[in-house]
């Protein structure tokens, strides 16, 4: 179980650190360096096992569907998780001493600590639906991080950007992943990674293998998606260092290498992923070279240095992967150092400008000793890391086809690399000191600096000593992918003179010509653009493009839909409709030949009834809402009514109570709506056009309505062909423990279903809370109706509700409502009790309870029941939905799919052997989100009255005061 308490340790975290004082900032940080060294240390702990062999987890969740919870490590995720917790370690003890004490840190490092959580989720995840989910989570997470600094422009902009990039790019992995599980039949990894050859040879490889590419290519901010990366340097150091080292821009190719073994190997992978890595590692490169901004140079080596790991992937050769792997690595250490070191510039000088920055060396010499270390690293210099991948990619670029052009880029993109190197170094820590700066220049904590040094110890030893020091975890990574083809290879650092080496030699040597070339001639310090490229901005192309998505939207808007309901409705029936007759046979309409049972008077007289008062709502719906609202009740008391006639007592028990509080809560919301004033009575006449209108409206409804009645009739005399009802009524009692199906059906077989309904029937109630409690009725809605000004001579007029039933008219109906308070509740408890064997359940039960409060808001207004009763219907909600999740995770972790039941057997004194099932929790998780969600919706159109009451009174108190006159 340390895989599983590995992934979800971040989330705990997460939500520890979300609650924790805004104040505690040791104790956050304290917090959230606990969890990446614990996540080190199971890393660690788990090493020895992931050399015998792949790690599995697997916990059922929906087995009939192929999906489980699959958490699975083998080499590459045991190196990157290790990247993801330790260098969060790294992150987390520079933050607590980069952030200000104005900032809000629980925030802060709650979102780093889900990002982290998500990030692990990703490299560790054993199915590819799972390994979506995590990836957009990664998306949502980052964006949070990116816009820290909300109150910033840039922020808000960058991680709008950001996120809508990747997380266009993740629904195209979700496409991708689909077509992935529909050519190989699972979505299990293990099986996928299994299936190379059926895959590559598929007819819908092509397609397949561009979504899945788009996902990648835009989380690691590939050519032609780039220009987001940059953008999302608004966020703090701490993020950008691990955002754009070991973690977001790490996904996408982490995903090409998980995938290298089954679609690797073809022209198509060649060019989509090797053209996007040569493009992208060229362009990155060259705009390094003429950024003024610290972080804005480091964001674009990062797009470079990542299109140098695309390319290595899209050549196709095993060599290739494996340099590929090994640049991963030592791209996260060097280019975390170096954000780090940026951060501590901005830090301690006040600005990230290297026009303003210079002569740094003599103020902070430790700081740039490490900095210039780590930017030679990056630059490809002997004796460190990034040295050897890079002379890696030298030799594979080599191998390339006949031709020699992959290798001019390689050299190029060296070249460049080692330009903004150079810059870096030069400009910022070399030369007259700065006068200028916001702050004196000096070294920071030891602690902030602590991160750095090890970083930068750990680029000096793999330079120097690679086989010991990386060579088994690097193995083991690369044997995870390639398996059989791992191919020979040598982590010496002197491998003799070769091409390698001398392309090497060249890049370095070229680099430092062209840095002072354009130091003499190239004006770099007042280059305000990128030459050649400045045209080209990704940023205006991405604000484009959304500017006419949104153009295009808004016309569609102004021609398909409407600020009213009635036309939208109209639309949505016409369409149905024109769908209906496009698809159905003129025969399918006859009816069929089966048998038809006796018609029954009474059966038809109630539905007469019911229709009548439907035509008769629908007839007074718009000047008389009240009858309607009332007609619409008996139509829905017929329903009710037709299910008891056909042996149904669970849906009319229920249609009963959801018709008695939908009844109640639609007639205080009709309450605030203004009155509809007829054309008779403002001397208008109706015009033709309002007639035809109509008229147009009965055509479409009486069509509708009629063609649904005789698609019913035309099904319903048709034998009935086999079903699943035998398939419940056999295993409800056995395997449900229950004798009432459509309970069980609804807490058991379907729980999930019931799960996702109840669910959205919280959002509903918060959406209507939320909406409501900014919802100001018009004024002429206000006053008391006409019905109530008319009796103002009445006593009772002037008392309020709570006087009312106190000592006024009401006072003997709530003396009984108060009193039949308690036994609806107990009714509700028997009902739901009741519902696993014999009709009712969670639903009903609650909606009693509700029915029971409602009374008491009727009777008492809701300043007396809010004060007696002190519920809290936001809290009934989270019980409701915490116990049904509870339920489900109770199941889960006991090796079972989610929200399996079970029954327990249990002798109790008096009472004998009674069976207690699992789906019982979740009925009563049921119960209490129905009562929440309810009761929520009553309290928010309830408090309209009580605002309303007050405007009302101030109004009164205004127009009594006399005008003052000054004489």
């Amino acid at each position: 179980m340390l895989l599983l308490f590995l992934c979800l340790l971040p989330f705990l975290g997460s939500v520890v650190a979300a609650f924790l004082p805004s104040n505690a900032r040791n104790t956050e940080a304290w917090l959230a360096g606990g969890v990446a060294l614990v996540g080190v240390i199971i890393n660690l702990l788990l090493y020895p096992q992931i050399t015998e062999g792949v790690l599995r987890v697997q916990l059922a969740w929906l087995p009939g569907s192929g999906l489980d919870v699959v958490l699975r490590l083998d080499g590459l995720a045991w190196l990157f998780s290790m990247l993801i917790t330790g260098i969060g370690l790294l992150v987390v003890i520079y933050a607590r001493y980069y952030m200000s004490p104005k900032d809000p840190v629980p925030r802060f490092f709650s979102f780093l600590l889900a990002f982290m959580g998500a990030m692990l989720g990703v490299v560790l995840s054993g199915n590819l639906i799972q390994l979506v989910l995590f990836w957009e989570l990664t998306s949502l997470t980052s964006f949070l991080l990116i816009g820290y600094w909300h109150h910033r422009v840039d922020a808000r902009r960058g991680a709008r950007m950001a996120f809508t990039v990747t997380a266009c790019g993740g629904l195209c992995l979700f496409a991708g992943v689909l077509l992935i599980g529909h050519m190989v039949g699972s979505y299990d990894l293990d099986l996928v990674l299994a299936a190379g050859d059926l895959l590559r040879e598929h007819p819908l490889y092509l397609p397949m293998l561009i979504l899945v590419a788009l996902g990648a290519l835009t989380k690691s901010a590939q050519f032609p998606f780039h220009f987001w990366l940059p953008h999302a340097m608004a966020a703090p150091t701490p993020v950008s260092s691990y955002l754009h080292s070991a973690t977001m821009v790490k996904a996408g190719v982490f995903l090409l290498i998980r995938l290298w073994p089954v679609l690797a190997g073809t022209p198509e992978w060649f060019w989509l992923i090797a053209g996007a890595g040569v493009c992208t590692l060229l362009l990155g490169a060259f705009i390094a070279i003429f950024q003024h901004d610290l972080k804005g140079l480091l964001a674009y080596s990062t797009i470079s240095h990542l299109g140098l790991i695309t390319l290595l992937l899209g050549m196709g050769s095993p060599l290739a992967a494996v340099a590929a792997i090994f640049h991963v690595v030592n791209h996260a250490t060097f280019k975390a150092s170096l954000f780090m070191a940026a951060g501590i510039i901005d830090h301690e000088s006040g600005t990230r400008d290297m026009r303003r920055l210079s002569g740094l060396w003599r103020m902070m010499p430790i700081t740039s000793t490490l900095a210039m270390v780590a930017s030679a690293s990056m630059a490809g210099v002997p004796l460190l890391n990034g040295f050897l991948s890079k002379e890696m990619f030298f030799a594979e670029s080599l191998l390339v086809g006949e031709d020699w052009w992959m290798s001019v880029a390689a050299t190029v993109a060296g070249i460049f690399g080692v330009t903004y190197s150079l810059r870096f170094i030069h400009d910022v820590f070399f030369g007259a000191p700065a006068q200028d700066l916001p702050h004196q220049p000096h070294e920071p904590n030891r602690w902030m600096r602590l991160p750095v040094e090890l970083l930068v110890l750990l680029c000096l030893v793999v330079g120097v000593f690679p086989a010991i020091s990386i060579g088994p975890y690097l193995y083991a990574a690369v044997f995870s992918v390639l398996g059989e083809q791992t191919p020979e290879y040598s982590l010496a650092v002197w491998h003799g003179f070769n091409l390698p080496l001398l392309m090497s030699l060249l890049a370095l040597v070229g680099g430092v010509l062209l840095y002072l070339a354009l130091r003499r001639w190239g004006n770099l310090a007042r280059n305000e653009g990128v030459p050649l490229l400045h045209r080209f901005n990704g940023k205006r192309a991405y604000e484009y493009t959304l500017l006419r998505l949104t153009r295009g939207a808004s016309w569609l808007e102004h021609r398909l839909a409407s600020t009213r309901l009635q036309p939208q409705v109209l639309l949505m029936v016409l369409v149905a409709v024109a769908l209906a007759a496009l698809t159905l046979q003129p025969a399918a309409l006859l009816p069929g030949e089966r048998a038809l049972t006796p018609l029954d008077p009474l059966f038809i007289l109630l539905w007469l009834v019911g229709g009548a008062c439907a035509i008769g709502a629908a007839w007074q719906a718009k000047f008389h809402r009240l009858a309607a609202l009332g007609m619409l009740g008996a139509t829905g008391v017929a329903v009710c009514l037709t299910f008891v006639w056909f042996s149904a007592p669970d849906l009319a028990l229920t249609q009963l109570m959801v018709e008695t509080v939908t009844t109640v809560l639609l007639l205080l919301g009709l309450r605030w709506l203004p009155s509809r004033i007829e054309s008779q009575e403002l001397g208008l006449a109706t015009r033709a056009q309002d007639r035809l209108r109509r008229l147009r409206d009965l055509v479409v409804a009486a069509a509708a309505g009629l063609g649904l009645a005789a698609l019913s009739y035309a099904v319903m005399t048709r034998p009935v062909g086999e079903n699943i009802a035998g398939f419940f009524l056999s295993r409800a009692l056995p395997e449900g423990g229950g004798s009432n199906v459509v309970n069980v059906l609804l807490v058991d077989f379907r729980s999930f279903d019931t799960l996702g309904e109840i669910s959205v029937l919280a959002v509903v109630a918060l959406t209507v809370y939320a909406l409501l409690r900014r919802f100001r009725p018009a004024p002429e809605s206000i006053p008391s109706p006409r019905q109530q000004s008319s009796l103002k001579s009445d006593p009772a007029f002037a008392q309020t509700a709570a006087e009312q039933a106190e000592r006024g008219y009401l006072m003997v109906p709530t003396l009984f409502m108060r009193a039949l308070f308690p036994i609806m509740a107990l009714v509700a408890a028997y009902f739901f009790m009741r519902g696993h064997n014999l009709p009712g359940g969670g639903f009903v039960a609650g909606l009693i309870f509700t029915v029971a409060v409602i009374v008491q808001y009727m009777m008492a207004g809701a300043h007396w029941v809010e004060t007696h009763l002190r519920y809290h219907p936001h809290n009934w909600i989270v019980t409701g939905l915490g116990l049904a999740l509870l339920t489900g995770l109770g199941a889960w972790l006991a090796g079972y799919p989610f929200l399996t039941t079970h029954t327990a057997h249990v002798t109790l004194p008096w009472l004998g052997e009674i069976h207690l099932p699992s789906a019982f929790i979740f009925d009563l998780g049921v119960f209490a989100l129905v009562v929440g969600a309810s009761l929520l919706i009553l309290v928010a159109l309830a408090h309209q009255s009580v605002r309303s009451h007050r405007v009302e009174e101030h109004r009164q108190q205004t127009e009594q005061q006399e005008p003052v006159s000054w004489k």
